[in-house]
């Protein structure tokens, strides 16, 4: 079997890089080795997102690109895979007919047979979204991108329908994977020299707990969280996302128990105002999440709180987005994803009146980004001086010089090299904060540094 290689494209969330991993998976045996130029591939796979608009224009404009490279090369296949690829199915295959395939979010387990075919000349192009309900299990050995995190799908699809959300609809109804199947994989990582575990899903917190689902009947996440936890090897446990209508204090407390499950939440609270939330279907309250922050920094004094918000939801007015400036304050949340909302057709918010306007939405948006930022930054401050555990990823992208790495707490920290090497556990004496990140130098190795305040 002669050489050949894959490029894959990725747009979007965590989960789509762990399905590139697995769709590398799938096309090894085929004799596919990936490589990051367009020009040496054989096979380019752009594996989409389409949560929001701006991702779909900046994906058919790549799709565009490709059709020089295709004209130069004919033997190229090209393929589009993931959330878009599912929305678009045929449309997308005529409006850029040099696509080879066009595979929907529920056929990775043809992916291997469809290129095989593309690639023989035995059929000319295939378009597949056909949705099944499985568990979308991967059987094979995955690909992984980095040499120190894995990401591992514990669950696909969502339940929760919020009304500006297009997951439900392109990624399927909520299923989750078997325990044993988790932790098989898991461990596969551990023995392959990989530190770090996150586990991936839509809504992590009601894993196990659908009837769709393959996992045990009463299998909780905190059970999973404590099980992974306890893996020979393992050194850190994280996981995303968690909606705030169903983060248990049983996972709060695996968190404050266990030995490798960092302190970092990932909590997207979307909207401060009650009239957008219960809008958006969201299922809580400002004050259940305010409660419910209140609990996890009671229980987890030091913990790490993440969020994401959307700016601009149809009806936010000035006393709507001002609710949201407030708790936003209020909570000090270490930092968050902020977005502009973008319609999507398809979803019910994409058809209700009183669609806020362009310049009032960033207007919105640059006040929300300045005042979390501040706010960052502060808590940021407040680690300089301290001595912080942080896991080595590898050389920072602008300065083979400069290294760089997170704390337990998720801080990425950057510092002059010296001889570390990806996956050591090392302390950094913080010198320097900034509102994404940190600065510092080596203290020592965290095993031996009776110093160490935690990460």
């Amino acid at each position: 079997m002669g050489q050949k290689f894959v490029k894959f494209i990725v747009y979007g969330c965590q989960m789509n890089v762990a399905d590139s991993e697995r769709m590398a998976g799938e096309l090894a045996p085929l004799g596919y080795e990936g490589t990051e130029e367009q020009e040496e591939a054989d096979l380019i796979i752009i594996n989409t997102c389409c949560v929001r608009e701006t991702a779909e224009d900046k994906i058919y404009g790549k799709i565009g690109e490709l059709k020089q490279l295709k004209a130069r090369n004919p033997k190229l296949v090209i393929g589009v895979t993931g959330c878009m690829a599912q929305k678009e199915g045929e449309k997308l295959r005529k409006r850029a007919p040099h696509v080879d395939f066009v595979l929907g979010t529920g056929q990775l387990k043809n992916l291997a047979a469809t290129v095989e075919q593309i690639a023989n000349r035995r059929r000319h192009s295939v378009v597949n979204t056909d949705m099944e309900q499985g568990t979308d299990s991967f059987r094979g050995k995955a690909v992984r991108q980095g040499k120190v995190s894995a990401w591992i799908p514990i669950m696909y699809g969502c339940d929760n329908f919020c009304t500006y959300c297009i997951v439900p609809y392109v990624r399927g109804r909520e299923r989750s994977r078997t325990m044993e199947e988790i932790l098989a994989e898991a461990r596969e990582a551990l023995a392959e020299g990989y530190r770090e575990i996150t586990l991936l899903g839509q809504n992590v917190n009601s894993y196990g707990q659908k009837p769709s689902s393959l996992a045990e009947t009463g299998v909780s996440f905190a059970a999973l969280l404590k099980q992974v936890d306890a893996l020979p090897g393992i050194e850190r446990v994280r996981f995303m996302t968690s909606h705030p209508k169903d983060l248990s204090l049983e996972v709060i407390e695996a968190i404050r128990e266990g030995e490798h499950l960092c302190p970092h939440i990932h909590l997207p609270l979307q909207h401060g105002s009650d009239r957008i939330l219960k809008a958006m279907n969201r299922g809580y309250t400002a004050e259940k999440y305010r409660n419910l922050a209140s609990l996890i920094r009671e229980r987890l004094p030091q913990v790490s709180l993440t969020t994401d918000l959307i700016v601009g939801f149809p009806g936010e007015s000035d006393a709507d987005f001002q609710a949201t400036l407030d708790l936003v304050a209020e909570i000090g949340f270490d930092s968050a994803f902020t977005f502009l909302y973008s319609p999507r057709s398809g979803t019910p918010a994409a058809a209700m009146a009183a669609q806020v306007p362009e310049e009032v939405k960033k207007a919105r948006l640059q006040a929300l980004m300045a005042q979390q930022n501040k706010i960052s930054l502060a808590i940021n401050e407040k680690l300089v001086g301290s001595i912080r555990e942080v896991l080595v990823e590898g050389a920072s992208k602008n300065d083979a010089t400069v290294w760089t790495g997170r704390t337990r707490h998720n801080k990425q920290v950057l510092w002059p090299h010296a001889d570390e090497k990806p996956g050591d556990l090392i302390s950094i004496k913080i010198n320097k904060a900034q509102t994404w990140l940190l600065k510092g130098e080596i203290h020592g190795t965290y095993a031996d540094d009776a110093t160490i305040l935690g990460g």
